[in-house]
């Protein structure tokens, strides 16, 4: 015994009663909510599996305590199935929570991997919650995607050029050991015999020359699978994985690129999609439908980056009633060549035509179709006498492209001009919940593998991340008494 400190309980100390489990857990503590917001769903409308017990074999866990279990997990960045299963024979939260069952670590991986659909609308029940607690009454939010990494190192993954540069350094080692074999071959007289030392470094050559002629083998058989693939990519550990370029030079990664709705008001995700699509240039009119009817709102408002950018996406945003704010990208090579960018150029609706720098008119000239979209020409024939023309065009004429709906293009560059914070905005609300996910993820990321599972597993973390995030607003017992009501 330690005199002079706070002593604890002996060990060997029996109680006349036995102690209440439920006295363990606080009325405040999270579990309390994980465990009110499940018993409050529909499981069997939702689609879990085993809500119905079998009528023959051994009685199965019901999807109740192990739906809870998953909660629990991911809220406490417990993920692993087997972590999972140490954590109910050890962790007195996780006893009160699931009735002290102990299911083992195959149970609980393959109720994660058999109710993915399920699990994904309970996520979409939850945004219904808060939009309940009237936490998303404002319809405003920002879109962003974030590249996450998945089960598959970078040597297991094979691109085209990934394969021609390895074929290429291969045959820089061929003609080096080559090389080095000649070398070695001029260092004995002819009719001697090489010494020891010679003939030990002729034959790790040869040994090395062997297994490149393997090693050449083998990726000409992973290019012809590669060819065969739609995207001409092959991952071998996780089939739907896919190399992906990142903001950092040299530090692209095998992964998915998981896109996400947030609202600007409390960041709360309302809604999320997993793809394996590297970039988010289509992804725009997509997230934001799902983030309208996540919300039930009639209008949107949204804000995203120059990658998403595209005018056919702009414009499908425009039909359904949602406002983008997002800039425009410089693609084009005037303006980094020092000469005048389209931008320019101002565009007179009333009279169809555009004033150039030095005043000119561009007038239509004829339309045609460019993949798949109609684009109408432009130009003026003053170019020839033109004491700017130097600065304009390297051609006979400038001519410029209009989109037939370059109007909504316009709005948007409008908007964003009305308000310069749009972007500060966008930043300060997505890219927050993206950081807190993969440090609660670890630098693994995910830990399963294929697209439909991946999934599963981002909407438990986007759960458990809105979760946080309303207990932190609003208080563990205000979101009990909504859950209740």
């Amino acid at each position: 015994m330690m005199k002079g400190f706070v002593q604890g309980a002996d060990r060997q100390q029996t109680t006349l009663l036995p102690e209440c489990l439920d006295d363990w857990v606080d009325e405040s503590n999270p579990v309390r909510a994980v465990d009110v917001f499940v018993d409050a769903l529909e499981l069997r409308d939702l689609g879990f599996d085993g809500v119905d017990p079998a009528a023959t074999r051994r009685p199965a866990y019901h999807p109740s305590p192990m739906l809870k279990l998953y909660i629990y997990g991911y809220l406490n960045r417990v993920q692993s199935s087997r972590r999972l299963e140490r954590e109910a024979g050890r962790n007195l939260e996780v006893m009160w929570l699931t009735g002290r069952l102990v299911p083992d670590h195959k149970t609980i991986a393959d109720f994660r991997r058999d109710n993915g659909p399920a699990i994904k609308r309970v996520c979409a029940q939850f945004v219904a919650l808060c939009r309940k607690l009237g936490l998303l009454a404002k319809a405003s939010v920002a879109i962003d995607g974030s590249k996450f990494k998945a089960v598959n190192s970078r040597d297991n993954n094979f691109t085209k050029g990934k394969l021609e540069r390895r074929l290429a350094q291969i045959e820089e080692s061929v003609a080096r050991y080559l090389s080095q074999l000649d070398t070695a071959d001029r260092q004995t007289a002819p009719g001697e015999a090489p010494s020891e030392e010679l003939a030990a470094r002729t034959t790790r050559l040869k040994e090395k020359l062997t297994k490149l002629e393997e090693e050449v083998k083998r990726l000409k058989a992973i290019e012809k699978e590669m060819l065969a693939a739609p995207d001409q990519q092959i991952s071998f550990t996780d089939p739907d994985s896919r190399s992906m370029a990142t903001s950092g030079r040299g530090s692209g990664m095998v992964g998915y690129n998981v896109q996400a709705v947030v609202d600007t008001t409390n960041h709360l995700i309302v809604a999320h999609e997993v793809t394996n699509v590297g970039t988010d240039k289509s992804q725009l009119a997509n997230m934001a439908n799902q983030a309208k009817a996540a919300l039930e709102a009639e209008s949107l408002e949204a804000f995203a980056d120059r990658g998403y950018f595209k005018g056919e996406e702009i414009l499908a945003c425009e039909e359904a009633g949602i406002t983008v704010t997002l800039p425009k990208p410089q693609t084009s090579d005037a303006k980094s060549e020092g000469r005048f960018g389209k931008q320019d150029f101002r565009y007179v609706a009333e009279e169809d035509i555009y004033i150039c720098p030095a005043g000119e008119k561009l007038t239509h000239h004829f339309t045609n179709e460019e993949n798949g979209l109609v684009l109408h020409r432009y130009w003026t024939d003053a170019c020839r006498t033109c004491a700017l023309k130097a600065q304009c065009t390297k051609g006979a004429q400038r001519r410029i492209r209009r989109w037939e709906h370059e109007y909504v293009v316009d709005a948007v560059q409008a908007r964003l001009d009305k308000n310069p914070d749009a972007m500060r905005t966008r930043r300060e609300t997505v890219e927050h919940p993206f950081g807190t996910l993969k440090m609660r993820m670890g630098a693994t990321h995910f830990l399963m593998k294929t697209l439909p599972k991946v999934a599963t597993e981002m909407a438990l973390h986007v759960l458990a991340y809105n979760l946080t995030r309303v207990m932190n607003i609003v208080g563990i017992k205000p979101l009990l008494a909504a859950i209740r009501a």
